[in-house]
C-alpha cells in the first residue's frame, strides 16, 4: 500500500525520464522480436495461412505474458527477500513505470506549446508522436481534437486501468496488464498484416479493459463535476449524457468510454473519419459541437485526466487499507 501511494505520487512528479531504461520498452522489443520470428515477412504474393497465424499470435501472447510475469515477480519478491525497505523502494519505482499520467500530459502539452507559438508543422510532428493517424494535413482545430482524443482515451488504458491492476496485484499484475496493452498497440490491428496474427492480442486487451474503462468513465464524470467548481467549461451533466449515448461509438467496446465523457464535459465533437497510412477510415462521431475546439482544451483534458486519477486513487487506497486490515 505504501509503495502504491508513493509510486502514484512519483509518477506525478517525474513521469518517465527518457534517459532511463524503461521496462515497457523492453516488453516492446520482445514483442517485435517474436513478431519477426513467428510472423515474418508478409506480402500479397506470399501464400498465408490465417489459422496458423492466429495460433502463432496466441503463442506470442503467452510467451510475452509469462516472460513479463516471471521477471516482474523475480524483481519484486527478490527485492523484498533482501530487505523490506528495498522492496518498498523497488515496488515504488516499478509502480511509477506502470502509470503514464505525467508522460501523457507532457507529450500532449508539447503539441499545445507548438500551437500557441503558431508552429503548425511543429504541432503536427509532436502530435504524430502520440497518435496513429496521419497528421500532415490537419488544421489547428483538428490537431487540438486529436490531442484531446488521445488524452481522454488513454486516461483509461494508460492511467486508470494500470492503477487498478497494480492496486489489485502490485507491480507484477500491473506489468502483466501493460504487456497486454502493449501487444494490442503493436499487433492488434485489423490491417492485412495483423488481422489474424494480432486477433487474440486485440481481444485479450478488450477483456482486460472492459471493467476498468467503464470505471474510468464514471470517475471522469465525477471529476468533471469537481472541476466545474473551478471552471464552468466542464459540464458533468452533458458528460454523463454523451457517455450514455456515445460510449459504444467505436470499433473497440472500450475506447469510446472515456472519450465520450470528455467530449460531453468539454462540449466538443470528437471522432469522425481520419486518414491512417493514407487510407480514409470512417469512424462515428462522438459528442455534440457545443463550441469549437481551442488550444486550451488540451490542458483541460489533462486536468480532467489528473482529477480522474485522483478520484480513482482516493477510492482505491481505502479499499487497499481495508483488505490489508482483513488480512492481518
Amino acid at each position: 500500500m505504501i509503495a502504491f501511494i508513493c509510486g502514484t505520487v512519483l509518477d506525478q512528479i517525474v513521469g518517465d525520464p527518457y534517459f532511463l531504461p524503461h521496462p515497457i520498452r523492453d516488453i516492446g522489443r520482445l514483442i517485435s522480436f517474436l513478431e519477426k520470428k513467428l510472423l515474418g515477412e508478409t506480402s500479397e504474393k506470399k501464400e498465408r495461412n490465417g489459422d496458423s497465424e492466429k495460433r502463432n499470435g496466441v503463442f506470442l501472447w503467452f510467451i510475452v505474458i509469462l516472460t513479463t510475469l516471471f521477471f516482474s515477480s523475480v524483481i519484486v519478491f527478490g527485492s523484498y527477500m533482501i530487505g523490506r525497505y528495498l522492496g518498498i523502494v523497488i515496488e515504488t519505482i516499478l509502480t511509477c513505470y506502470i502509470l503514464a499520467a505525467r508522460c501523457l500530459c507532457k507529450e500532449s502539452m508539447a503539441v499545445s506549446k507548438k500551437l500557441k507559438s503558431s508552429d503548425i508543422p511543429g504541432a503536427r510532428y509532436k502530435l504524430s508522436m502520440i497518435v496513429g493517424r496521419d497528421t500532415e494535413e490537419l488544421t489547428e482545430e483538428e490537431i487540438v481534437k486529436a490531442a484531446v482524443e488521445t488524452v481522454s482515451e488513454n486516461t483509461s488504458d494508460g492511467v486508470i486501468a494500470p492503477l487498478i491492476y497494480t492496486a489489485i496485484g502490485g507491480p507484477v499484475l500491473g506489468f502483466v496488464y501493460k504487456a497486454v496493452n502493449t501487444m494490442d498497440s503493436m499487433i492488434g490491428y485489423k490491417n492485412d498484416r495483423f488481422k489474424n496474427f494480432g486477433f487474440f492480442a486485440a481481444k485479450a486487451d478488450d477483456v482486460f479493459n472492459f471493467v476498468p474503462s467503464r470505471l474510468s468513465a464514471l470517475f471522469m464524470i465525477a471529476g468533471a463535476g469537481i472541476l466545474r467548481i473551478f471552471s464552468k467549461v466542464y459540464d458533468p451533466v452533458k458528460a454523463a449524457r454523451i457517455w450514455k449515448r456515445d460510449r459504444l461509438n467505436h470499433k473497440s467496446p472500450n475506447s469510446a468510454q472515456t472519450e465520450s465523457v470528455c467530449a460531453g464535459a468539454l462540449g466538443l465533437k470528437l471522432g469522425g473519419p481520419h486518414l491512417y497510412g493514407g487510407v480514409m477510415v470512417d469512424k462515428p462521431f462522438i459528442g455534440d459541437e457545443i463550441r469549437k475546439a481551442e488550444v486550451n482544451d488540451i490542458a483541460r483534458s489533462c486536468a480532467l485526466m489528473f482529477m480522474t486519477e485522483l478520484l480513482a486513487a482516493c477510492i482505491t487506497i481505502p479499499i487497499l487499507a481495508f483488505v490489508w486490515i482483513l488480512m492481518k
